[in-house]
């Protein structure tokens, strides 16, 4: 009991449930079992969208955790976030079975290019179990062997942002060509199941996204329990003092390695949740400006907090949603203005404004 109230207290708790009752009976509710002549009804499209923004929230936690506390700046979780959803778009494209264009076992893209069997990192993607192993491994052993090289060579700041761009923009022309077996520029679509469950029905999709909402909770939970314990505290101080916590007699690549494979980890399960609500995973999802607009989704909300990222995430993406239907050739001339703006007039973001509101007498 004392190590949940360390957590968040009762008013913190009181709001985490809310959340939970809302992502997992008002939302499912509002969507199966009013009916769509009612003006409370949730359309499929509606769920889909806020399933979208919460699985971005989860990149956003990520971020925050890794850059906010660890004083890591990637430009490159868009990689990671990606990986998790290739992964278990090939689960996804292995069950849609012989219901393909051309009636055969194999993904319609593999038929089209002749090939006859699966090549040999496609074993095992029709396992549900390995698969989400898979989804948490890729991304998190990518994640330890490129930040054991970088973080013992004291690779920081912006020459580490520069690689972790010039990483994902690798893997996004890796991704593009047709042999690597990932579908080339169109990548993975026309999913079929999931588990069992037809991917375009509306209870299917409520249910992702009532999942999706449980992670994020179990998400925030983790990363609120990482920063107050010992090793929080320690990763704040290499944050804000790297050479004075050398002194101390601490060595800062386990904890800088530890909290940035963890960051990527979470990535990676967004991914895997992202995939199956919007229908498609490409080589896009791993371009360096996706991974850009995380960095600003973290800044918006307010770096070094855990619930500004969260905020930020969902700011962004509904003023893209409704700028890309509207102005849709201005979007990103308004991204920079907000990123300009926010780095000018709210360092902290929005979290650092709520806070100063609190303060004020």
């Amino acid at each position: 009991m004392n190590n949940l109230k360390k957590l968040y207290g009762p008013a913190g708790w009181t709001a985490i449930l809310v959340a939970v009752v809302i992502m997992v009976v008002l939302v499912p509710v509002l969507a199966l079992a009013v009916p769509k002549t009612s003006a409370f009804h949730l359309s499929a499209y509606t769920v889909t969208l806020f399933g979208k923004y919460l699985c971005y929230a989860i990149v956003a936690l990520a971020m925050g955790l890794a850059w906010g506390y660890g004083g890591i700046l990637s430009l490159g979780h868009g990689l990671f976030f990606a990986l998790g959803g290739y992964v278990f778009g090939m689960y996804l494209m292995r069950m849609i079975g012989g219901l393909g264009q051309y009636g055969s076992t194999l993904p319609d893209f593999m038929v089209f290019l002749d090939w006859k069997t699966y090549p040999w990192w496609w074993a095992g993607t029709d396992n549900l179990a390995y698969v989400l192993l898979m989804v948490v491994l890729v991304p998190g052993v990518l994640a330890f062997v490129f930040g054991w090289f970088a973080f013992r060579s004291r690779i920081k700041g912006v020459y580490f942002s520069i690689i972790t761009q010039a990483l994902t923009y690798a893997a996004m022309l890796l991704f593009f060509r047709n042999e690597t077996g990932f579908g080339g520029n169109n990548g993975f679509t026309d999913f079929k199941f999931i588990a069992g469950f037809p991917v375009a029905e509306a209870s299917t999709r409520a249910g992702l996204f009532a999942l999706t909402g449980l992670v994020l909770i179990l998400a925030l939970l983790a990363c609120r329990f990482i920063v107050q314990s010992k090793f929080g505290r320690v990763l704040t101080a290499i944050r804000d003092a790297e050479t004075r916590v050398m002194f101390c007699g601490y060595n800062p690549l386990p904890y800088k390695l530890a909290v940035w494979v963890f960051s990527a980890m979470l990535c990676g399960i967004a991914g895997a949740l992202y995939v199956p609500q919007v229908g498609i995973i490409n080589p896009s999802e791993m371009s360096p400006a996706n991974s850009i607009e995380i960095a600003i989704w973290a800044a918006v909300g307010g770096r070094g907090t855990l619930l500004g990222p969260i905020i930020g995430a969902g700011i962004v993406n509904a003023a893209k949603s409704w700028f890309t239907m509207s102005f849709p050739e201005y979007w990103l001339y308004l991204l920079g203005l907000i990123f300009v703006l926010t780095t000018l007039f709210l360092p902290q973001g929005v979290m650092g404004l709520v806070n100063k509101w609190k303060r004020a007498p």
